[in-house]
């Protein structure tokens, strides 16, 4: 695997780095500088995916060669776990109980762990896709929706404990799983009107139990029932790549904008369209914050390739970007771009 330097955090040259802050109204944050420390020599590459447990350590999911690493809140290195396991790291989602779910796309399987990465549970055939007509990450080659799994992408746990997972670049699913990993239902098929889907991508369960998906290549969120009946849609979306629902309602929707990882032919809608971005809704889909563009993606508060969002107990998120592969090894922005970031509540909110 190809090794890079520990991602470095640029800062705007007219500020100073505590004072940057993000978001609006009651949803205002200052970005950590500097978070998180690794360890000398080490490298992330680039970070999938980003979750916590219940005591707010931060587990990253990362494309180099130390998968799992688990930081403490203030961005001090604890250990990390999962050398060898996984094929490419794409989501992870830590429940109530702290077993900590990872998604591989590249390996088409899902797995459950304990917080120090023993397997408890294991979905899908390791290395074998489903039979769609895809063999990519191409969404477009797709013929028709399939069984699990084909190139998966993120998942999310229901209050009874089951479990939702998009399926993903090459399917158009959503699998719904028994807490045993039983196959229960599936839903989705290619295209773009209700109930279809261009890459699910992320997904979340609210507290009355409908399931959010962020459609990617749609621009959009669909909402469903618990057994897949579509309930409505949010278009005021840029690509959405994953959604996080905290415990008073807000929606996180990371979105990775037009400016990255964008499919070869598909161009942007306009010249001026956005670039990465955070925005924050209310369960009805009310916007409530937004912040990034991409106007500056490598400098503090900003994104290039946001592709998992996180709210921590104490109300901080966590953005991860996959700034490599939807770019840097191309030269569109610098390959210390930053991968992660976090964002503390501001204090004068």
């Amino acid at each position: 695997m190809s090794r890079y330097r520990v991602p470095l955090i640029h800062m705007p040259s007219t500020s100073s780095p505590s004072t940057v802050t993000v978001g609006s109204g009651a949803h205002r944050y200052r970005v950590v500088p500097g978070w998180p420390q690794l360890p000398a020599g080490w490298d992330l590459v680039e970070v999938a995916a980003i979750a916590t447990d219940s005591r707010d350590r931060v587990y990253v999911f990362n494309r180099g060669r130390h998968p799992v690493v688990v930081f403490g809140p203030g961005g001090e290195f604890l250990h990390s776990w999962g050398d060898g396991l996984f094929a490419r790291a794409h989501g992870i989602t830590i429940g109530p109980d702290d077993a900590v779910y990872c998604v591989d796309d590249f390996d088409h399987t899902v797995k459950k762990f304990t917080t120090d990465g023993r397997l408890l549970l294991s979905l899908g055939a390791s290395g074998r896709f489903s039979d769609t007509g895809a063999t990519t990450l191409d969404f477009r080659t797709i013929r028709s929706s399939g069984p699990p799994f084909n190139f998966p992408t993120n998942l999310a746990l229901a209050p009874n404990g089951e479990v939702y997972v998009t399926d993903g670049y090459g399917n158009a699913r959503v699998h719904r799983f028994s807490p045993g990993g039983e196959l229960l239902h599936s839903w989705g098929e290619p295209g773009r009107g209700p109930g279809q889907f261009q890459i699910p991508h992320g997904i979340a369960i609210d507290s009355e139990g409908r399931i959010y998906v962020a459609d990617r290549e749609n621009s959009r969120i669909q909402r469903f029932t618990p057994d897949g009946e579509s309930l409505d849609e949010w278009p005021d979306i840029a690509r959405p790549c994953e959604v996080f629902i905290d415990p008073r309602g807000a929606v996180y929707v990371a979105e990775v904008g037009y400016r990255a990882g964008m499919w070869p032919g598909i161009p942007a809608p306009h010249p001026s369209a956005t670039g990465g971005r955070i925005s924050i809704f209310d369960l009805e889909g009310t916007l409530l914050a937004r912040w990034g563009g991409g106007d500056n993606p490598c400098a503090l508060g900003d994104f290039y390739a946001p592709h998992d969002v996180w709210v921590d107990a104490q109300g901080s998120v966590y953005v991860s970007e996959v700034t490599l592969s939807a770019g840097g090894n191309r030269g569109l922005v610098p390959r210390d771009c930053h991968c992660v970031q976090k964002f503390v509540r501001d204090e004068e909110a």
